[in-house]
């Protein structure tokens, strides 16, 4: 059974709506995640059993959930709408993991909810396995993410453009607060419901804020340095989230809400790939300074508990705001030089990286595996990496200054080989790929590239067999050049 511990459900009721999920009516187990479930305390042959199933479809309420559909607004591509809200996931409760974590379990395509605003509050097969995917590769990558229990297939159709499989995804996480959350009280200026969410967040996520002068003030300054930490990782991997809502940025830090995400295959700052967003707003070189924008609404809406003041409380949330490019700047930095081999500090190198991602750009390079390919051009053997350029000349003139700077390191060859191969997957979740994958479950109900991908993105730092299908880019009638959110 799951061991639930649950605290949010605690909180007053207008914070969220209690209703049960919505029953289905064939579930069906399309994936479990055995370790996950064996991290939360929960046994995964029950949870696959038929007894199992039947929860994680929301088809019965196990002992000691309180299922609830929390509230929440946000800024949805710049514009504010002041109620979102789970319309189609549900709250089942919290456990405590071995780490003592504690976790929410989600059913997401759980049924209508109060916040639901005429959708059907379901979910359809593709979107669930591509966070399935996704999250799960993430997580891999140590990017922190919402997690994948399990998907299901809940046996009845789904209607959006036409009519698709129906699923639930079983996601967790190490909470649901979202920026939106607080702006969905302050919008009604219910300034102790702010407090009351703040308070709660601190003691679930910032607890150190707690013995700070301000811990409200703590809070902001801790949001805003795991978001500056995240947002580079993302940069760092190729990754692009696609909807960079204020409702789709995690108090915690994580990596929440996998809609139109993709990652990169030629490298480009100015890609996009979600179909929704027309002007490039959450474009990949945006996403820093999408990331600050979304931290000065959290700062709006925490105004009235830095200081009775208002100056005094605008001061405080500019100056912690003001942080954030020195903090991206710094996390980038580190990771791009663990890119480049380099385990000491330069003050060159973030404009030798900067320089080679520019060729790059120019080139029409592949960002995965140019970067991969660099630590066998730390080792000598040039080869590979030249072969990801049009022109390798333009490589070229930027080699000698690489390796110049490689030359001031330590001479730890072994060790900076280590480094270079666990900051440069040589396996990410490309798109091309999950393309086919979805392809093959909703035309087929084939899900064996399903599995055989996801089994490969459990082990994205090693060397694959020459020529494997997760490492090749793809092919120009392979690329995908939209991704679609699926709600």
């Amino acid at each position: 059974m799951f061991p639930f511990d649950n605290s949010f459900a605690r909180l007053p009721p207008r914070f969220f709506a209690l209703l049960p999920p919505t029953a289905v009516g064939a579930p069906l187990l399309i994936q479990l995640n055995p370790a996950l479930a064996i991290d939360y305390g929960i046994d995964p042959d029950w949870l696959a059993s038929p007894e199992g199933v039947a929860i994680l479809a929301g088809n019965e309420v196990p002992t000691g959930a309180e299922p609830l559909a929390a509230a929440y607004a946000g800024h949805q591509f710049g514009h504010f709408t002041p109620q979102l809200g789970d319309g189609r996931a549900i709250l089942l409760g919290e456990v405590i993991d071995r780490g003592g974590i504690r976790r929410d379990i989600q059913l997401k395509g759980a049924g209508p909810t109060p916040f639901s605003r005429r959708g059907d509050g379901r979910a359809a097969l593709g979107p669930v396995l591509r966070e399935y995917l996704v999250s799960e590769a993430m997580a891999v990558l140590g990017i922190p993410t919402t997690r994948a229990l399990a998907a299901l297939t809940t046996g009845e159709a789904v209607y959006r453009e036409t009519a698709l499989p129906g699923a639930i995804l079983v996601r967790t996480a190490a909470s649901h607060l979202r920026i939106g959350s607080f702006q969905y009280f302050a919008a009604r200026r219910d300034v102790e419901a702010v407090r009351l969410l703040a308070d709660y967040a601190i003691r679930r996520h910032y607890p150190a804020a707690l013995q700070a002068r301000s811990p409200i003030l703590a809070l902001l300054e801790g949001v805003i340095a795991r978001q500056a930490a995240l947002v580079a990782q993302w940069l760092l991997i190729g990754f692009i989230h696609g909807v960079m809502n204020t409702d789709n940025m995690s108090i915690a830090g994580e990596t929440i809400d996998y809609g139109p995400c993709a990652f990169l295959d030629r490298y480009d700052p100015a890609t996009v790939y979600s179909a929704i967003d027309e002007t490039g707003r959450y474009a990949y070189g945006n996403q820093p300074a999408i990331a600050q924008w979304n931290l000065a609404r959290l700062a709006e809406a925490l105004l009235p508990l830095l200081a009775e003041q208002e100056s005094v409380a605008v001061a405080q949330a500019e100056q912690a705001l003001a942080a954030f490019p020195a903090l991206f700047e710094a996390a980038y930095t580190a990771g791009l030089r663990r890119k480049l081999g380099l385990i000491t500090d330069d003050a060159s190198d973030l404009a030798l990286g900067q320089d080679l991602l520019d060729i790059m750009a120019e080139q029409r390079a592949d960002f995965t595996l140019t970067f991969r390919s660099l630590t066998t051009a730390a080792d000598g053997d040039l080869s590979e990496i030249r072969k990801q350029f049009i022109d390798p000349t333009a490589f070229d003139g930027w080699l000698p200054r690489w390796q110049a700077r490689l030359f001031t390191e330590p001479d730890q060859p072994v060790m900076r080989h280590a480094v270079m191969r666990q900051a440069n997957p040589a396996i990410i979740p490309r798109n091309h790929l999950i393309a086919e994958a979805l392809e093959a479950a909703l035309q087929r109900q084939d899900y064996q590239p399903f599995r055989l991908l996801l089994a490969a993105l459990a082990d994205p730092f090693s060397d694959p067999p020459p020529g494997s299908p997760y490492v090749l880019p793809p092919r120009p009638e392979q690329e995908v050049r939209q991704t679609f959110c699926g709600t």
